[in-house]
């Protein structure tokens, strides 16, 4: 036998051996078995990542979010008596002279309304929808831990459909505040409230818009919008974030057949400065610009050769107001102010409105056909027109 055959017949029991082992591994051990290349390149993320280190993922469960939040989101019960029609024959001169009836009695009945709100203090004070407790006779508040009080209406914001109401009770939670400002789309969050009288409920969905305006559900319009069911009796309860901090009042819920439709909650950024103006002031403090202004007529882009109607045309600059001091004149187009579109004087109206006084405002216009940008100083309201108002 030569050398080489030698050297054969030494290796063969040992591959052989190798081959079987290889064979019996790929079998029954099927996770020891080499990964077959796939061409991808080793530092593409969804390879190179474990589910622990995606830091985008969610927390399997938002129960500690809803445990700190729950407890400051009330039921609100409201009741106010209403009269009832009298049936049309007795308003008739002769019919009521033949039964010799000369006043008709009035009927009444209780009327009841429900609702949610949120404690935002420790001391009491709430707030809600001020279209759930408008001409309200009493309002009850039911806490999660089975105490109920009888509220105070404080105040009101009609413009932004708020209400500020206070009860005298011992050991309330106020809910985290959050940070309406820092919200985006696609952020997860929850609506807790009563619906339909059922008791406390939460639902949940993500963020679908900011700043969602134009939608006349109240007179200023600022939403976040959510997919995060509404429902009604969830009107005033919280909208919340993933760790439970305080982002809105819920507010409306817009949807049509066969959809599940979007949910609007007022921030709870303009929610608390209502509250603080309400209970400094006694009335809503809105920022003040000086001028009386139109929205742009299609006859009016076409005299003063503008690409389109968006924007409003100053034709009152009041003498030593802040949009005088800020060197404003009449006929004055006024398109931006603090770089958002004025549109038709409505958006650019309500962010003069919810400035604070000393606050300063950019404003983009075009005066003779030359962009300008200007800034002004905020005011408050003077306080002749907020008795006209």
């Amino acid at each position: 036998m030569s050398k080489f055959q030698s050297v054969l017949e030494f290796l063969r029991w040992p591959v052989l051996v190798g081959v079987l082992a290889a064979l019996v591994i790929s079998e029954y051990f099927p996770q020891f078995a080499p990964s077959k290349d796939t061409g991808n390149d080793s530092s593409f993320p969804y390879d190179a990542l474990s589910p622990e280190q995606n830091d985008w993922s969610g927390p399997v469960s938002y129960s500690e979010a809803v445990r700190r939040a729950s407890p400051a989101v009330v039921n609100i019960y409201t009741s106010k008596k209403v009269n009832n029609s009298n049936h049309p024959l007795l308003n008739d001169p002769v019919l009521r002279r033949l039964f010799n009836v000369s006043e008709l009695p009035q009927q009444q009945r209780m009327h009841s309304a429900l609702g949610s709100g949120v404690i935002v203090s420790q001391d009491g004070y709430l707030l809600t929808n001020e279209h759930l407790i408008s001409g309200a006779d009493e309002i009850v508040v039911a806490l999660q831990d089975g105490r109920d009080a009888k509220a105070e209406l404080i105040g009101v914001n009609k413009e932004s459909d708020l209400a500020v109401l206070k009860i005298e009770l011992d050991n309330l939670q106020a809910i985290p505040i959050g940070s309406p400002e820092s919200v985006k789309v696609g952020d997860v969050v929850l609506a807790i409230g009563n619906p339909f009288g059922m008791g406390q409920t939460v639902t949940q969905g993500i963020v679908s818009a900011t700043r969602r305006r134009g939608l006349s559900i109240s007179e200023y319009e600022n939403f976040i919008q959510t997919d995060a069911a509404i429902n009604p009796g969830n009107s005033g309860g919280a909208l919340i974030d993933a760790h439970g901090n305080f982002l809105g009042i819920n507010t409306a819920q817009f949807s049509q057949q066969m959809q599940s439709g979007f949910g609007f909650a007022i921030p709870a950024d303009i929610a608390l400065q209502t509250l603080k103006d309400i209970i400094e002031y006694g009335h809503v403090v809105r920022g003040w610009l000086g001028i009386e202004a139109i929205p742009i007529s299609p006859r009016t882009a076409r005299a003063f050769k503008l690409n389109d109607t968006d924007g409003i045309i100053i034709t009152r600059v009041v003498p030593e107001g802040p949009a005088a001091a800020a060197g404003l004149h009449v006929k004055d187009i006024i398109t931006h102010i603090n770089n958002r579109s004025v549109g038709g004087g409505i958006w650019g109206e309500q962010e003069i409105n919810e400035s604070r006084p000393g606050e300063t405002v950019d404003i983009r216009l075009i005066r003779n056909g030359e962009v300008m940008e200007m800034q002004a100083t905020v005011a408050a309201v003077p306080t002749q027109l907020q008795v006209q108002q």
